[in-house]
């Protein structure tokens, strides 16, 4: 009998909250609240420190990860997840793994040109039959495609 499991996507990053930021605008998605009032709680019992938090967008956040899902989603256990987490190093080549944002028809063009204004490049476009899609990179440089 398999186990049962639950899966997120989670995605190596320099700052985990504006790519947080970024995607959850990309996706129509929300960034994942935080309990400023549990954060502090944990640093007034000595479990943290100062150095682990952060302010973000003037909330008390911790440092180093932020995650985002839809927002009807928020609380369940079961839902769609992206967390984004600080590394020390920069990324360096091609990633071995990417996403894919399926516009349901929309105009690739269109949306490739949007994203384009808010940070990521345009890397290519590629076709096979009569599909086509574009390569992109989010402002860190993480790769993704934008199909119809």
């Amino acid at each position: 009998m398999p186990t049962p499991f639950r899966t997120q996507l989670t995605v190596d990053c320099q700052d985990a909250h504006a790519q947080a930021d970024w995607w959850a605008e990309t996706l129509g998605w929300v960034v994942e609240p935080t309990d400023e009032a549990f954060v502090q709680k944990m640093i007034d019992r000595g479990y943290a420190t100062e150095a682990d938090t952060q302010r973000h967008r003037g909330r008390l956040v911790w440092r180093g990860a932020a995650a985002i899902c839809p927002e009807e989603e928020l609380g369940s256990r079961t839902r769609r997840r992206i967390l984004f987490q600080e590394v020390p190093e920069p990324k360096t080549g091609k990633s071995r793994a990417h996403w894919d944002v399926i516009t349901d028809g929309g105009d690739i063009d269109a949306l490739r040109a949007t994203l384009e204004a808010r940070g990521a490049r345009y890397l290519a476009t590629h076709s096979q039959g009569i599909h086509s899609w574009h390569v992109m990179a989010d402002p860190e440089g993480q790769e993704f495609c934008i199909s119809p």
